[in-house]
């Protein structure tokens, strides 16, 4: 059992913020939560965050374990075995933990290998974050990311692709609307899987009460994927208003990954060129697509795409000064990290606030990310299912005492 006290508390519940407050919390979860909080029996771990800010621990909403973030990551992955994958997606898990990144939603690893990487957290094989896993996407043939994907062409082969996914125990069901800028050969803009055949897709995973999330890029595939009715939309460089009207009309979420083509823009002469190539001709689109979000209030939950080039494990507090710069403030880019990100993946219930009863995934940095996002890149405790993450540089001293 561990109590913070004289600590600000970022809630992002029915209390907002408390300035000064005390949280009880242990495995079993949040105990209490509030401006001073009742004592309990037994022993627990006394921590002064006088000058601290305590929040839920962060969710990044896009990433792909396993996917080594070199500057061409499918060549490297193709020639890849299961237990190389797996062993690189247990290291990954330990950055994202050292990042105060305590849950992450994967869309996309081959062998399903994130599938298990989940099962060996949740059993307590490995030490890692929570994992909301996609498995192999589902993609036409030939198709954005088919080195790591079931290709799968029309209604009955994508629908088994569908259900072969859940019966792996994925998660969330991910496809390809769109051509990408990792895949050789293959246009950004261009229409990928067709509207139908994403429905079966979203039919399969509403009838097994799962989610489902949709690489986007061009305008025409971002309005299939929202039709067909797609939980989260990825990326979409390319909106238009009538693709933001329907993503309202629909409760359709964005996950905007704004900081993976700027990493990719930054290291010419590395990737290779028809990747810089391609960014260069949208890149200016996914800034003005993301403004148009959020100025008509699509929901938005962040994510990094980490594992593409150059983007390593834990760098959504990068991807939340993006978001800030591009005009969401503060306050609503942590929430996009914390509580949105939550409800893309239908789990605030558990995650995502600090309300007793929840899930105790916190996150402890000096002074006030509300003012400035840089503390949040050097945590001083990061607490995962109310057990204390110890791979951190640095961990302040604790007192033990009886409650």
């Amino acid at each position: 059992m561990y109590k913070l006290t004289n600590i600000r508390i970022l809630t992002f519940g029915s209390d907002d913020v408390i300035e000064s407050g005390e949280v009880l919390f242990s495995e079993e979860g949040i105990l209490e939560v509030g401006h001073t909080v009742e004592e309990r029996g037994g022993e627990a771990t006394l921590i002064d965050g006088t000058g601290m800010t305590v929040l839920p621990g962060l969710i990044d909403s896009h990433v792909h374990l396993g996917m080594d973030a070199s500057p061409d990551p499918f060549a490297k992955m193709k020639d890849e075995s299961p237990a190389d994958i797996s062993y690189r997606a247990v290291q990954q898990g330990m950055e994202f933990l050292a990042a105060g990144i305590t849950s992450v939603r994967n869309l996309g690893t081959r062998y399903n290998a994130d599938i298990s990487y989940r099962n060996a957290v949740q059993q307590g094989t490995i030490i890692g974050p929570r994992v909301f896993a996609a498995g192999r996407p589902i993609v036409m043939t030939g198709g954005h990311g088919h080195v790591m994907a079931i290709e799968a062409d029309g209604v009955d082969a994508v629908t088994r692709a569908a259900r072969e996914q859940l019966k792996a125990g994925a998660d969330v069901l991910k496809v390809m609307a769109t051509g990408g800028v990792l895949t050789k050969g293959t246009d950004p803009g261009a229409v990928q899987l067709s509207e139908e055949e994403m429905r079966c897709v979203c039919q399969e995973a509403e009838h097994a009460s799962k989610t489902t999330a949709a690489h986007t890029i061009g305008t025409e595939g971002i309005k299939n994927a929202i039709r067909a009715g797609v939980t989260t939309i990825e990326h979409a460089y390319m909106l238009d208003v009538e693709a933001v009207e329907l993503m309202l009309e629909k409760g359709t979420f964005l996950v905007p990954t704004l900081i993976a083509p700027r990493l990719i823009l930054e290291q010419p002469g590395s990737v290779p060129d028809y990747m810089i190539s391609k960014v260069e001709k949208i890149i200016d689109d996914h800034s003005v697509s993301f403004r148009l979000a959020l100025e008509a209030g699509v929901p938005i939950a962040a994510g990094t795409d980490a594992g593409t080039p150059f983007n390593v494990p834990g760098l959504l507090a990068e991807e939340l000064e993006l978001m800030v710069s591009n005009g969401m403030d503060s306050k609503e880019a942590i929430k996009s990290a914390t509580l949105m990100a939550a409800k893309a993946v239908k789990s605030d219930s558990m995650i995502g606030t600090i309300e007793k009863g929840k899930l105790a995934d916190l996150l402890v940095v000096e002074g006030n990310p509300l003012e400035d996002l840089k503390t949040l890149k050097k945590p001083n405790y990061v607490f995962t299912n109310g057990r204390l993450f110890r791979g951190l540089d640095r961990i302040p001293v604790q007192e033990v005492r009886s409650l």
